[in-house]
């Protein structure tokens, strides 16, 4: 991959990622108004849960926002393996965020389990927490298209949150019928579980954050796809010391490759390059740092043409 080709993919990246933050706190900002007058008029907790939840992921996203905006920015001279765990801190945030909101949500449960109060205007919390629902599923679609093209862990983290919300908004619609159908006991309840799920979901974030952070190795799967396209180049006998983190959309690689120690340094430098070439393929957005290291080889023949065994071209 060329540089040209390099520089086309990563301006696509920023774009994508720009518009999934953009999208993301456009929804929540118009979410948080219709649940805020939906919570007025019924006055019921399972929609106050949705709006606490709403005015969360406002927050949640404008931090995201600036986090990749920060995390797109090129290496400088403080910070030479560039900005991406920029994006990681901010899924760590919006953990926060979102364990907040569950403890907050959980207080206004208990609270209305015994203090009971009826909860009004049904048909209008139904209409607003059905339309939160629609524009919720138009931003999963966009986020998860953007994850495709990009793996960010903060829009991952972002669209996690949001897919909670879809089922906080169901659990919210099942709570008004009942309500509807005379049965506000279960209103409080609804909260309460409502609660727990988003504690759960600020868990799960939190945890995946903290590996990125903590420069926790790529997947085991992943390790064994970077070892084959290694090995997949002719007189490299073998791959060690393979070392990976991801920071943002860059993956870091370091390894060893082990090679002929009779090969000349610019025969093994080429095969260092086409390691490198191929492994850039797959995936764009690397870091790689190779090492080259002499093994012996037993028994080695010169070719039917009398040419070394290292011979390129």
């Amino acid at each position: 991959m060329n540089n040209a080709t390099r520089l086309a993919d990563a301006a696509t990246t920023a774009t994508l990622l720009r518009l999934a933050t953009y999208a993301s706190v456009a929804t929540a900002s118009l979410l948080i108004l219709a649940k805020l007058v939906a919570w007025l008029l019924t006055g019921s907790v399972s929609v106050l849960a949705s709006l606490v939840d709403s005015s969360m992921d406002v927050a949640a996203s404008l931090i995201n926002l600036f986090a990749v905006r920060w995390s797109l920015q090129p290496p400088d001279a403080e910070h030479r393996f560039g900005h991406g765990k920029a994006q990681a801190l901010a899924a760590l945030g919006q953990a926060t965020f979102i364990a907040g909101s569950a403890l907050f949500l959980g207080l206004q449960a208990l609270d209305r389990l015994v203090h009971p109060r009826p909860v009004a205007e049904v048909g209008i919390g139904l209409g607003v927490i059905g339309f939160a629902m629609v524009a919720t599923l138009i931003l999963l679609a966009i986020q998860h298209y953007v994850i495709r093209r990009t793996g960010s862990p903060a829009i991952r983290a972002d669209a996690l949150h949001y897919a909670t919300d879809l089922i906080t908004n169901a659990a919210t619609l099942g709570a008004l019928a009942l309500a509807g159908a005379g049965w506000a006991g279960f209103d409080p309840l609804f909260g309460l579980a409502i609660g727990a799920y988003i504690l759960y979901s600020a868990t799960q974030i939190g945890r995946e954050a903290v590996q990125l952070l903590m420069d926790h190795e790529i997947p085991a799967a992943q390790r064994q796809q970077l070892v084959a396209i290694v090995r997949s180049v002719p007189q490299v006998h073998g791959v060690h010391d393979l070392r990976t983190r991801q920071s943002g959309q860059t993956l870091i690689v370091q390894l060893h490759l082990e090679l002929d120690d009779q090969l000349p340094l610019l025969v093994a430098h080429e095969i260092a390059d086409e390691v490198e070439a191929r492994l850039r393929a797959e995936y764009p957005d690397l870091d790689l740092t190779i090492h080259q290291d002499p093994i012996s080889l037993v028994g080695r023949e010169t070719s039917a043409t009398g040419a070394q065994p290292w011979s390129v071209g």
